[in-house]
């Protein structure tokens, strides 16, 4: 959603000249450009203003290192004040408080409001091991209490049984006394919502908060409204006093001015951000790698981590096996493959590379997009056990066997097979080396990033990424399925099919 926003500002400090201290006029030039860029994005006009006021504070005077440009020098001023906006740094849910934790959602009707209470839901009970119960407080709309019940038991979490014609104060006090009597460690209620803000739902949150005292009142906004989402903030946070803000919809293409306005104007912090509509598609709110993204830094941090999560051990080390003996046929292509959907898809990887918003020409026309994998899954699939197993046994008849099987054609089959000995060559060589994707992931195939590595690529951006990225910005993007290698792109992850292979320094 911050692509439009990334594309105005990319352009802006590369006209900044000179050497030495950076003059008013060069400071004064760029600001202009970004303060539009900022109002066309949706951004509160006092953000706004109190923004463009500090970058200049610190850009006018400031001394240019000499290895570095007067731009690049702007670029970083104003990204530290991009991430001071946004809050600094990631500030987590709070659960440090006694059995069991109340956790209140608040927000307008078609925010995402159920749906992020049950995704906050797994989260907690997955990755934080809590035993979670949650209770849907919504005696309006149709279906609600069904609605969370059906993503309960989707996502593996209780929710408390629904009693006809019960109250939503009445609800919550059941809730946190059933959380309380069945040793749950978090309660969660997803309250009503409204089409607007108004004087009753205002009440309603009210009187659901002296009932229960929830340690957490997080506020679930769609980012794509825009400058409405600021506003709906400001409300709720001035009558029942938010903790905390969850972005839904971060993945739209919505430009952006909600999630940098709203911390600002509340003084709250964004914790979460919705990155889809799958259950496991909520992240924690990180500003720096926010700020990243959109002044087109990317982000590797995050891609590593989501890549980490994705990972089954055991098929890991079922990996690392074949690729030292060299066997790597089309079924382990396929699984290749699954897992790049799963991180993201082309797109989504791509989206967190550095300097990929500058080449959006190259990649159109080499037709690089989210269609590719499914279609290339498709071909595989269309092939029988013993052509998956040994590719050489593909003539020319089984290649349109294949092709109208998949509904793609030859050279598609074609492209598959010649990415396929490609990517085998590389494998090999990958297992008898150390760097790679198992680097990556500390050694050893295991599904955890390695947090020294993930220090250094915070602190020194690529060229802490072992085995994938050390190249630069040069190694372009090799092996994606029948796409040229596209200068300029980052060398990507070795481990990963279709993110090319990184140049050893």
């Amino acid at each position: 959603m911050f692509e439009s926003l990334s594309d105005r500002l990319s352009g802006i400090f590369d006209k900044i000249t000179g050497r030495g201290a950076l003059s008013e006029a060069d400071v004064d030039a760029a600001l202009r450009e970004v303060r539009r860029a900022l109002l066309e994005a949706d951004v509160a006009l006092d953000v706004v203003k109190s923004f463009i006021d500090k970058v200049r504070a610190r850009a006018v005077g400031a001394e240019t290192i000499r290895a570095v440009k007067p731009g690049q020098m702007v670029v970083k001023i104003v990204h530290d004040q991009l991430v001071e906006m946004l809050g600094a740094e990631a500030v987590p849910v709070d659960l440090n408080a006694p059995a069991p934790v109340a956790l209140m959602m608040v927000g307008l009707q078609g925010s995402g409001k159920t749906t992020t209470t049950a995704k906050l839901a797994k989260r907690l009970s997955e990755r934080q091991k809590q035993k979670v119960l949650m209770a849907s407080l919504d005696t309006r709309r149709p279906a609600a209490q069904e609605q969370l019940r059906v993503l309960g038991e989707q996502a593996g979490v209780a929710t408390l049984p629904i009693v006809a014609g019960e109250m939503p104060v009445d609800i919550a006090r059941r809730a946190v006394n059933a959380g309380r009597l069945g040793g749950y460690d978090v309660v969660m209620l997803d309250t009503a919502g409204r089409t607007h803000v108004d004087e009753p739902l205002m009440l309603e949150m009210a009187e659901i908060k002296a009932a229960t005292d929830p340690h957490e009142i997080l506020l679930v906004a769609d980012a794509l409204t825009g400058q409405d989402a600021v506003n709906v903030a400001r409300s709720f946070n001035e009558r029942v006093g938010v903790t905390g803000i969850v972005l839904t919809r971060i993945d739209g293409d919505g430009r952006g001015g909600a999630a940098l306005s709203m911390r600002a104007v509340t003084g709250r912090p964004i914790k979460l951000i919705g990155t889809g509509e799958k259950m496991d598609a909520l992240e924690d709110f990180h500003p720096g790698r926010i700020a990243d993204r959109i002044l087109g830094m990317g982000d590797i941090v995050s891609l590593v981590e989501r890549a980490a999560e994705n990972i089954d051990a055991e098929k890991a080390k079922d990996a690392a096996r074949k690729l030292r003996k060299g066997e790597f046929d089309l079924d382990d292509l396929a699984e290749q493959l699954r897992h790049m959907q799963k991180i993201g898809g082309m797109s989504g990887i791509l989206g967190m590379m550095p300097g990929v918003g500058k080449m959006k020409k190259q990649l159109a026309a080499a037709g690089l997009d989210d269609r590719i994998v499914p279609r290339q899954l498709a071909v595989i699939s269309s092939m029988t056990r013993a052509e998956r197993h040994k590719p050489a046994l593909m003539n020319a008849s089984r290649k349109k066997r294949v092709a109208a099987g998949s509904g793609t054609d030859v050279q598609d089959v074609n492209k598959l097979l010649k990415m396929h000995r490609q990517m085998s060559d590389m494998m090999k060589k990958l297992g008898r080396g150390k760097g790679g994707l198992g680097a990556m992931l500390g050694g050893g195939g295991m599904p955890q990033p390695d947090p020294a590595m993930l220090e250094q690529l915070q602190k020194g951006g690529l060229g802490g990424l072992p085995g994938g990225l050390p190249g630069g910005m040069g190694g372009g993007i090799g092996g994606l399925p029948g796409l040229p290698r596209l200068p300029g792109l980052g060398g990507g992850f070795a481990g990963l099919p279709g993110i090319g292979q990184g140049k050893k320094k």
